[in-house]
């Protein structure tokens, strides 16, 4: 009987109100320390290290909108902000809060110079640094600004990449800065300055610090640009006394981008889905959309007739930052940072004004939040999915358990399954496993990485024919052949070690045979895959190879089964034949006929007919038919 100690329930109500780590596991400290009994001690070893496993998710997950919120915030006040002084320091402040560095700082070019100086920072107390000027390639901002990359460095004063100066060394080694990240702040192709975050303590900026420091740096440049704009027409206006048309024009644009950004936003905050955002900018903008991914792939499509993204027009946008123009449709590239999510296709507006190009731009900028926040939640589940499918390979593993997490994950493992492994010589493994991601969800399977080869578990009833369709699929998801072995399992996690294994042998056979590309199980190899088989089936294999002629004769009281058998005696010799068999030779070469006509063109090919003889041999010593007469 289960004792408050050793309940497993007491876990799920410490998740449920978020305890810690450490709170986690004082239920398996009490009840080691209580004298539970091992089973039940390891029982709830189990379920704790399951929980740990949940709670670490749940924080990647906090941690992940943490992130994606306080982007969102940053989007919405930087729209709000009119005053460019105030929208420099909120993008200071707001970078230093996301990467959580001890200095941010933003620098900005001076064309006329030909240098980028200090503008704005936060959390900096040195005077000399706040007024630094870099020349173009010098230090790491000068770098950045040159080429519009981002650079990182876990200790500046040390990295030999960087150009060093005096000026420059002086004045970070007075600010005690190690890390340091820059991003850049690009409008269109041109870069306007310098996004930093640094630590006075070494460290590395990981692929998701830069990516979101850049994605800040977009929507700050962005700011800065409508800032600047604002400042500029209120210049004007205090010059010349009036507002002129061009000026009202340019600032109703300027609201109508704004309010558009912020309904896009809000379409990704309430939690809208690829296909809103592709229908609000067709309305916004009065044409036809099309969203797709990375790979080509349509994501969604409002208004449009399906067109493939042209990949000239991607990379010219992705080069350029603008939206370009190719025939009769705009095209702009989805980036966070210098990684292409994806592209936005807009048909039926060939003439966009620079205001309605500006705020095409700004959707393809909220479509990149939705597609990483989208991207981000499909990589949580596919390692959970693998993991599970790495356990429910293992043969130690606990099937009730398995049975539960699998349907956590909406896997049913009371229907039949197929197992197939994978391999391609013109993929990489990632790419063939995230291609077998994909499929796994959309047939409510797992995909994953066992024993060095890509594993994709579906539920299925006809293995055999599945598998030559899979390789098919992944093979044109993949751009090269991919060979397939597959083997079925019956309900429940108990078959799937053995599944795999044969699975695995058949993969190696499709290999040794050279029949990279195709897939199969051990079943439909024929008489190799009877012997390689862990539990050979010969009357299927008699019935795979035999079965037209065995229907035949059954049907039609006829002798094709021994007429062949007879033949293949004969040493294929027509005239022996019809002397063994005591009929005209006629008859034989009509029976032989009707073979042809039931086996196929190819049965006498030497692959072909080894398999026959090896089946007919099978057949007589097994008793499969009654004794043939030799009589018409």
């Amino acid at each position: 009987m289960l004792t408050p100690v050793t309940d497993p329930g007491v876990l799920l109500h410490l998740l449920a109100r978020g305890a810690t780590a450490e709170e986690l596991t004082r239920p398996l400290a009490a009840a080691r320390a209580g004298g539970a009994g091992p089973d039940e001690v390891g029982a709830l070893a189990e379920v704790t290290r399951v929980a740990l496993e949940v709670h670490r998710t749940l924080e990647q997950h906090r941690t992940r909108e943490v992130e994606l919120t306080a982007l969102f915030d940053t989007a919405g006040d930087l729209a709000a902000l009119r005053d460019l002084d105030s929208v420099l320091r909120a993008i200071t402040h707001r970078a230093k809060a996301l990467l959580h560095t001890d200095v941010t700082y933003l620098s900005l070019n001076d064309e006329a110079a030909g240098d980028t100086f200090m503008r704005v920072t936060d959390g900096s107390v040195s005077a000399a640094f706040q007024q630094l000027r870099l020349g173009m390639g010098e230090g790491l901002g000068g770098l950045v600004a040159q080429t519009a990359r981002p650079y990182a460095t876990g200790d500046y004063q040390r990295d030999p990449r960087f150009r060093h100066t005096r000026t420059i060394d002086g004045a970070v080694a007075e600010e005690d800065l190690h890390a340091i990240l820059g991003v850049p702040l690009r409008l269109g192709s041109k870069v306007i300055g310098v996004l930093f975050a640094a630590d006075r303590a070494t460290r590395a900026f990981t692929p998701r610090e830069v990516a979101l420091l850049s994605s800040l740096a977009d929507h700050a440049a962005i700011a800065i640009d409508g800032a600047r704009l604002l400042e500029e027409t209120r210049r004007a206006l205090a010059e010349l006394g009036v507002a002129s048309r061009a000026v009202q024009e340019s600032s109703d644009a300027l609201r109508r981008a704004e309010d558009a950004h912020d309904r896009l936003t809000a379409i990704v905050l309430r939690g809208g889905d690829v296909a809103e955002v592709a229908a609000a900018i067709g309305a916004l903008l009065g044409g036809g959309t099309l969203v797709h991914d990375a790979d080509g792939t349509e994501l969604a499509r409002a208004g449009a007739p399906p067109l493939p993204p042209p990949a000239e027009a991607v990379a010219a946008s992705r080069s350029g930052g603008r939206a370009v123009l190719r025939g009769d449709a705009w095209v702009c590239a989805v980036l966070a940072g210098p990684e292409v999510l994806g592209s936005i296709t807009l048909t039926g507006r060939r003439g966009l004004d620079d205001a309605d190009r500006r705020l095409f731009e700004r959707a393809a900028m909220v479509t990149a939040l939705l597609l990483l926040l989208r991207r981000s939640v499909a990589e949580t589940e596919d390692r959970i999915r693998g993991e599970l499918l790495g356990d429910l390979l293992s043969p130690a593993a606990d099937p009730a358990g398995l049975a539960v997490r699998a349907r956590r994950l909406g896997v049913d493992l009371a229907r039949p399954h197929a197992l197939f492994v994978l391999h391609s010589d013109a993929a990489p493994r990632p790419r063939l496993l995230a291609a077998a991601a994909h499929h796994a969800r959309e047939r409510r399977g797992l995909a994953g990485i066992h024993h060095d080869h890509a594993v994709l578990l579906t539920p299925s009833a006809s293995p055999g024919a599945d598998a030559p369709a899979l390789a098919a699929a992944l093979g044109r998801a993949v751009g090269g052949p991919v060979t397939v072995g597959a083997a079925g399992a019956g309900p429940g996690p108990a078959e799937l070690p053995r599944a795999h294994a044969e699975a695995l042998r058949c993969l190696s056979t499709l290999r040794a045979l050279g029949r990279a590309g195709d897939g199969s199980t051990l079943a439909d190899l024929g008489f190799l895959g009877v012997l390689l088989g862990e539990r050979p089936d010969l009357a299927r294999y008699v019935e795979t190879t035999l079965g037209p002629l065995l229907e035949y004769d059954a049907r039609r009281g006829s002798e094709l089964v021994h007429t062949l058998r007879v033949w293949f005696a004969t040493g294929m010799s027509q005239s022996r034949a019809k002397d063994a068999l005591h009929v005209h030779v006629n008859t034989v070469v009509q029976r032989l006929e009707r073979i042809g006509r039931l086996l196929g063109p190819d049965w006498q090919s030497p692959d072909r007919a080894l398999e026959l003889q090896l089946a007919l041999r099978v057949h007589r010593v097994a008793a499969v038919d009654p004794a043939p007469t030799l009589t018409e």
